[in-house]
C-alpha cells in the first residue's frame, strides 16, 4: 500500500495542460491571514473556478506562540494563566479545564460553594461569548448593527467579571483547589439583573436579525454538514450539535453542578449554517435557565480547600480531563514525573482547531461569499488553533 503525500506547494502548483479545451481554469485566492472575517490571522487558499470554491485549504500557524512548551516549564498553578490566552472567550472553562484535570491527578478536594459558583461563572461566559458571536456574525454578512447589539450585552456581563475578578477578557480566576477570590457582596443580585436583562434581548434578537430574510438566504441550506462527517473531523460543540449529534459533556460527563440542574441539549437537523446559528441562539437562552436555578442557592463553605502556594505533585503517569467551553471540547493531557511540580508534558486538545477543518468539507461547491457564513458559522477563535 502507498499512501500518496501532497504539500502545499503541489496543491498550489497548477497543472500543465487543461483537462479539455472547454475547460475552464482554476485559480488559488488567499483569503487572509489578513482578511476581516479570519477574525484574527488565519489564512485559506481557496482554489476557484471563477466564483465557485473548488476545495478550501487551510493554513494555521500564525499566531503559535508555544504555550505547550511554556506551560512545561511553569508548575501546576502557573500553567492556568496560558489558557485565557487561547480561546480568549472562554477563558474561565479554559481554567477549569485545567483546574479539574490537575484536581483528579494529585487528588485535591472540592466543595459544593466552590462547583457552583465555577459553574455560575463558566454559563455567564458562555452567554457572553455566544452574543458577541451573534453580532460578529451579523456584522460579517453586512448588518453592523447586530454587533453593536452584542458587544452592548457583553459589557453587562464584562461589569460583573472585572468587579468579581479584577479582569475582563483574560481571566485567571479558577484554579486547583478553588477559586482565586470569592465573590463580592451583591454578586447573587448583579446576575439576576443580569438574566432578567438578557432573557428579553435574546428576543430581540431574532426580531432583529433571526427573521431577516436576508440572513435566511444567506445562512439556510449553505455548507451543509452530517453528523457522520462533522463525527469524522472530530468535531465538537454547536458545530456538532447542529450536524444533529447531541454531544455535550455537561450531560454525557456532568461535572460542577451540571447534574444538580435542568437543561436542554439544543440539536440541528440539517446541519448547515442557519443550524449553527440558531443552535447558539437556543444555547444562550439554556444558559440562563442554568443560571437562573443556581443564583439562589449558592452553598456556604471555603472558596480554596489548600494553601494558596502549596506545591502540586501529582503520582507519576499521564492524565486527562476535558470540559465543553462555548466552541466545544478543551481536553487537557498532563504527564507527570511524580517527582517535580512541573509537568513533564502538557497538551491541549483545543475545539477550535479541530472545528477549523470543517471547512474543507463546507466549502466546496459554494460561492467565495458563501465562505463568509460558512467561516462565521464556525466561530473560531484563531489563538486556540495554533496555541
Amino acid at each position: 500500500m502507498t499512501v500518496a503525500i501532497r504539500t502545499l506547494d503541489d496543491l498550489l502548483t497548477p497543472p500543465e495542460t487543461a483537462n479539455s479545451p472547454l475547460a475552464t481554469q482554476e485559480y488559488y485566492v488567499n483569503m487572509g491571514p489578513q482578511h476581516p472575517i479570519a477574525h484574527g490571522s488565519l489564512r485559506l487558499v481557496l482554489r476557484l473556478d471563477g466564483e465557485t470554491v473548488r476545495e478550501a485549504i487551510p493554513v494555521p500557524g500564525f499566531v503559535h506562540r508555544g504555550i505547550e512548551k511554556i506551560a512545561e516549564h511553569q508548575n501546576y498553578r502557573q500553567i492556568v494563566h496560558l489558557t485565557d490566552r487561547m480561546d480568549y472567550l472562554s477563558a474561565l472553562m479554559n481554567n477549569w479545564a485545567v483546574a479539574r484535570t490537575v484536581e483528579k491527578a494529585a487528588g485535591i478536594e472540592s466543595n459544593a460553594r466552590i462547583e457552583t459558583i465555577r459553574t455560575i461563572m463558566a454559563e455567564l461566559q458562555r452567554l457572553q461569548s455566544h452574543v458577541l458571536w451573534w453580532g460578529v456574525l451579523g456584522m460579517d454578512l453586512g448588518a453592523f448593527t447586530p454587533f453593536l447589539y452584542g458587544f452592548r450585552e457583553r459589557e453587562v456581563i464584562g461589569e460583573i467579571f472585572e468587579e468579581t475578578i479584577g479582569a475582563r477578557l483574560t481571566m485567571n480566576y479558577i484554579q486547583p483547589g478553588g477559586l482565586m477570590f470569592d465573590i463580592p457582596a451583591g454578586f447573587d443580585r448583579k446576575v439576576r439583573k443580569v438574566i432578567d436583562y438578557v432573557r428579553p434581548v435574546v428576543e430581540e434578537y431574532d426580531t432583529l436579525l433571526s427573521g431577516n430574510v436576508i440572513l435566511q438566504e444567506r445562512l439556510r441550506n449553505i455548507g451543509i454538514m452530517d453528523g457522520e462527517k462533522a463525527l469524522a473531523l472530530g468535531c465538537t460543540g454547536p458545530v456538532l450539535r447542529a450536524s444533529g449529534i447531541p454531544y455535550d459533556l455537561r450531560k454525557i460527563e456532568p461535572y460542577g453542578m451540571y447534574d444538580q440542574v435542568d437543561f436542554d441539549v439544543v440539536v440541528g437537523t440539517v446541519g448547515d449554517c442557519w443550524d449553527r446559528y440558531y443552535v447558539r441562539i437556543e444555547e444562550m437562552r439554556q444558559s440562563l435557565r442554568i443560571l437562573e436555578q443556581l443564583i439562589d442557592g449558592i452553598p456556604e463553605g471555603p472558596t480554596m480547600t489548600m494553601k494558596i502556594a502549596a506545591r502540586i505533585k501529582p503520582p507519576e503517569g499521564t492524565y486527562y480531563g476535558q470540559l465543553e467551553t462555548a466552541r466545544g471540547v478543551l481536553g487537557v493531557f498532563l504527564v507527570s514525573d511524580g517527582k517535580s511540580d512541573v509537568p513533564y508534558r502538557v497538551h491541549f486538545r483545543s475545539p477550535n482547531f479541530n472545528n477549523l477543518w470543517a471547512v474543507t468539507a463546507l466549502a466546496p461547491g459554494w460561492r467565495i461569499a458563501d465562505i463568509i457564513a460558512i467561516q462565521s458559522s464556525l466561530d473560531l477563535v484563531i489563538p486556540d488553533i495554533d496555541r
